[in-house]
């Protein structure tokens, strides 16, 4: 896929606007600043969380030009598409999606500011020194979903007590999933359950992955966090009702969508954040004082439909613990 095609398409469908710059009367009015935006998945099925990004800019009551790259699940595209943005002189770069966009950006400019959000610790990931101190020119906003890994087995195991073995879904494209599955064995190895790692990067591989899943006899899945896999995200749910599996996801649009259980943090307020950090180093903060933001929102969200059609008694506890049941 060429470079044109990513960046020319979605500069057409999705360039945004808020507010308006306030200037005195009679002043020339300021050049409108341009922001990039560089992601790795495709942009049809992430629009509230492009919407939720530009909400974040519109409480700092603004407007900025935004330029889209979408890598379409391609990973290996993403420092081509941070070079092209940082030759158009943007003036900010939200880094989305993942610690793989980040690190693409900290390479192609270490003066732009960049601002982030990813599931992976930032820290871990070596993407900043601290998380209140992040120095340099990058900050953002975390999910820290790897620290939530090992809850969502223990969900799994609450839900299919004579559970022997798990099977995990991660990108292999993505360097994030590393750090989520790493996670997994170690909470899986503290469970006594048997883990099988199963590895997709393209929407090709799903069904290979899905019919091995199968094939291992996994009692339940675990979907790890990834833009690309969340772009998709009924086509996976898809497979794990083909396949009787029971699934954990996430992100409550999984649920929303026929999966059976998500448990993680708001993926929209991410995006909002990202948005506001973006306005206000637009207004002369730096990113090296503005500390990482940690979720203070989580979702825990139960498909009862779909926990019917899998013959799942789902316990009282969980229910309990929900968010949210769909019946």
């Amino acid at each position: 896929m060429k470079l044109d095609h990513l960046k020319r398409r979605e500069f057409i469908t999705l360039v945004a606007g808020a507010a308006a710059w306030p200037f005195a009367a009679g002043a020339q009015q300021p050049a409108m600043p341009v922001v990039g935006f560089i992601n790795p998945a495709s942009p049809g099925e992430l629009a509230n969380r492009v919407k939720a990004f530009h909400n974040g800019l519109a409480e700092l009551g603004f407007v900025v030009m935004i330029e889209y790259r979408w890598a379409e699940g391609r990973y290996d595209q993403l420092p081509a598409l941070a070079n092209d943005l940082v030759r158009r002189g943007v003036a900010a770069i939200a880094a989305t999606g993942g610690i793989a966009s980040v690190r693409a950006a900290r390479s192609a400019t270490a003066d732009v500011p960049i601002v982030f959000t990813t599931g992976s610790d930032p820290v871990e990931a070596g993407l900043v020194m601290s998380l209140n101190r992040p120095g340099g020119n990058v900050t953002g906003a975390g999910l820290m979903s790897t620290n939530l890994v090992a809850k969502r087995i223990e969900i799994l195991r609450e839900l299919i007590p004579n559970a022997k073995s798990i099977a995990v879904l991660g990108n292999a494209g993505n360097p994030s999933a590393k750090f989520e599955i790493d996670e997994a064995q170690n909470g899986a190895r503290l469970l006594g359950l048997n883990i099988h790692i199963e590895r997709a990067d393209g929407e090709a591989d799903f069904e290979r992955a899905f019919t091995s899943i199968a094939q291992q006899r996994a009692d339940a899945l675990l979907v790890t966090t990834d833009p690309f896999f969340e772009s998709l995200h009924g086509r996976i749910v898809g497979l794990a009702a083909r396949h009787a599996i029971p699934t954990i996801y996430a992100q409550r649009q999984y649920a929303l969508d026929g999966g059976l259980i998500s448990y993680g943090a708001s993926i929209t307020d991410l995006y909002r954040q990202a948005g506001v950090y973006v306005g206000r180093i637009l207004k002369g903060e730096k990113p090296a004082d503005l500390p990482v933001t940690q979720p203070s929102k989580f979702e825990f969200v139960v498909n009862m439909r779909t926990a019917k059609v899998l013959r799942l008694d789902v316990p009282a506890s969980i229910l309990l613990r929900a968010d949210e049941v769909i019946e």
